[in-house]
């Protein structure tokens, strides 16, 4: 939610936990995104996902990383000062997502350094988190945003 004075890259306290929410998975969209981003059976059949390593179906980690993107933009992204990313570092997925999961999640600005050859940016690295209904961590990443600086 978009607060009414921007936030610049000033506003941000290291240290500081940002949340983003909380998103639900039905078996449908799991296997609806699986069918048409990673359709590995443990994604897309229910039975076959049985007989896997996870032992029944559950989401494409690609899919819980979009999920938790979307929380990102409408939860703690300010569409006036963000500047995009130039990526992620680390990407984990410590535990699969089920159909009937629900995701909460948040973000924690890790360090932030202005940039060096842009005095009207700097850059944020953050540490995102996410657990189950059950409080166990499901999805870890690393990343970088590029952020405005407060006018002068």
């Amino acid at each position: 939610m978009q607060s009414a004075e921007p936030r610049y890259w000033e506003d941000y306290e290291v240290g500081r936990k940002y949340p983003l929410g909380s998103t639900s998975f039905t078996a449908e969209e799991i296997i609806e995104f699986a069918e048409k981003f990673d359709p590995q059976s443990f994604h897309v059949d229910a039975e076959a996902a049985k007989s896997s390593l996870f032992g029944g179906l559950c989401a494409s980690g690609w899919h819980v990383a979009a999920k938790l993107m979307r929380l990102f933009v409408d939860s703690y992204v300010d569409k006036r000062t963000a500047l995009g990313s130039p990526g992620v570092d680390e990407l984990r997925w410590l535990k699969p997502v089920r159909p009937g999961d629900t995701l909460t999640a948040w973000v924690e600005c890790a360090d932030k350094v202005p940039s060096k050859s842009r005095p009207t940016m700097g850059v944020i690295h953050e540490h995102w988190s996410a657990v189950n209904q059950n409080g166990e961590l499901v999805m870890t990443s690393k990343g970088v945003n590029m952020v405005r600086r407060r006018p002068v």
